[in-house]
């Protein structure tokens, strides 16, 4: 999948193929066969247990039939649109001492799809490039100084082959910042500041 699919969201209706779904995030579905006089209707398909008991925060992203999404400590799942059966599970094994310096719980707000891989940001700060068929790690990165409280929960987003990723870990007093990767090297392209350093005068 690349950015063109997602500028015509619209014309699948039935992918979710981006957080927001589409470029400006608006999380609305143009699909119609749902409606108030058959929304009683409305029964459960199927279910899959994530085996976990705490916060699931996820945007699944659906690609062709496959429903990728995120649980606690940043796993990620791959599951059958149809039947639920898991295809691939990733653990990218923070460590949990980690968990520390999550002010809300170790969730993870989902991943981002291109071009046949599945990028995940960790709350430890790495953001890891999978396989989408497998799930088999193809790069990954450190995002932050690890001597730092930094976490990220958030989800990435990809726009014209690079994948950008922010952080959390304010109330730690970290500097916050937006760094754009290479989708198919992990290689760094640029880094923008959003929290001023010290040598960054403030305006009053």
């Amino acid at each position: 999948m690349a950015g063109d699919r997602i500028e015509a969201a619209d014309t699948e209706p039935g992918n979710w193929l981006a957080h927001g779904r589409t470029y400006d995030e608006q999380r609305h579905s143009p699909l119609a066969d749902i409606d108030a006089d058959n929304v009683a209707e409305l029964g459960l398909a199927w279910y899959w247990d994530t085996e976990d008991t705490r916060g699931l925060e996820a945007t699944p992203i659906v690609v062709d039939g496959v429903v990728f999404t995120t649980g606690t400590w940043s796993r990620v799942y791959a599951n059958d649109g149809r039947t639920g059966e898991l295809i691939w599970r990733y653990d990218p094994e923070v460590p949990k001492t980690w968990g520390k310096y999550a002010c809300c719980d170790v969730v993870n707000r989902g991943v981002a799809v291109w071009k046949g891989r599945v990028f995940v940001a960790t709350l430890d700060g790495r953001l890891v490039a999978l396989d989408a068929g497998t799930g088999e790690v193809i790069w990954e990165i450190l995002t932050i100084d690890p001597e730092r409280p930094y976490t990220i929960t958030g989800a990435p987003r990809v726009v014209k082959d690079l994948v950008v990723i922010g952080n959390g870990g304010g109330e730690y007093g970290v500097r916050g910042y937006v760094t754009a990767y290479d989708w198919e090297t992990g290689a760094e392209r640029w880094r923008f500041w959003t929290v001023p350093g010290p040598s960054i005068p403030v305006s009053t």
